[in-house]
């Protein structure tokens, strides 16, 4: 079991990675200079980026070259930023659907579900440097907040995925999980990722930093997949299934009788 699991969360990595590249690339090409500069910032405090891996950061997300970025990904790259995308969101929703045991989801009624989360977790990302100062009131605030902040996002984003087959309730021990392995992670970045991805950078160059970057995302979706997973069957088990609802045969959100299509 723990081999799948795994398993999911490389996957799911893979995906994350393969999402996030484009979407930089696409941003620093198109976003006005405030939303760059507010994206840069907080990718500085996920990482706490210093020396030469802050430069290469700025590198991409300075504006310089802007124009010629246009040409040449223009409506293309645009096409290709959004399938790795929405590729990220299947596989995010594949893993709660594993989790909670349902089958795949129908693309008719899944495929804006997909797109919508996505632009949510840009949104979140972009937030996540006022978040993390506690919009300057420091780590004291920064830290609580921040946890919160996360258990709404994964709240919403199993009950976003799973298009509504699961009540808002039931799905609280995974979100509470999943934002405690998100929170200490987060934590843990500032203090490993800055020295690694500089020394990644210095010895192996881009592919060195390609590996340190998708190692991280391999640990953090590895942890969201045991999370849900774990969330899921506490959910269902003694004591929690008593005050969760899930101990009874109907534990679904009977809206999503005339919300979901599943595939053969």
């Amino acid at each position: 079991m723990s081999g799948n699991l795994l398993d999911a969360g490389t996957r799911l990595a893979a995906q994350a990675f393969l999402a996030a590249v484009p979407l930089l690339f696409a941003l620093a090409a198109f976003a006005p200079h405030g939303v760059r500069d507010q994206m840069r910032d907080s990718l500085r405090a996920m990482f706490g980026l210093t020396g030469v891996s802050d430069q290469e950061l700025q590198k991409v997300l300075n504006g310089s070259g802007t124009e010629g970025l246009k040409e040449t990904s223009g409506a293309v790259g645009a096409l290709v930023a959004l399938v790795s995308a929405t590729s990220f969101s299947r596989a995010m929703a594949r893993v709660c659907e594993r989790a909670w045991g349902l089958p795949r989801a129908g693309t008719r009624i899944a495929a804006w579900r997909w797109t919508v989360w996505l632009l949510a977790l840009v949104l979140v990302v972009l937030l996540q440097a006022p978040i993390r100062s506690g919009f300057g009131a420091g780590a004291w605030l920064g830290v609580p907040l921040y946890f919160l902040v996360s258990t709404g996002v994964w709240l919403w984003t199993q009950r976003l995925l799973l298009v509504k087959r699961v009540r808002w309730l039931p799905l609280l021990p995974g979100a509470l999980l999943a934002a405690t392995a998100t929170t200490v992670l987060g934590l843990t970045a500032r203090l490993y990722m800055p020295n690694a991805l500089n020394r990644a950078l210095s010895e192996y160059g881009s592919l060195g930093l390609v590996l340190t970057m998708l190692s991280w995302l391999i640990v953090v979706c590895a942890a969201l997949t045991f999370a849900f997973t774990i969330g899921a069957v506490l959910a269902r088990e003694p004591p929690l299934n008593r005050h969760l609802g899930t101990d009874r045969p109907a534990d679904a959100d009977p809206d999503a009788t005339t919300d979901t299509d599943i595939d053969a």
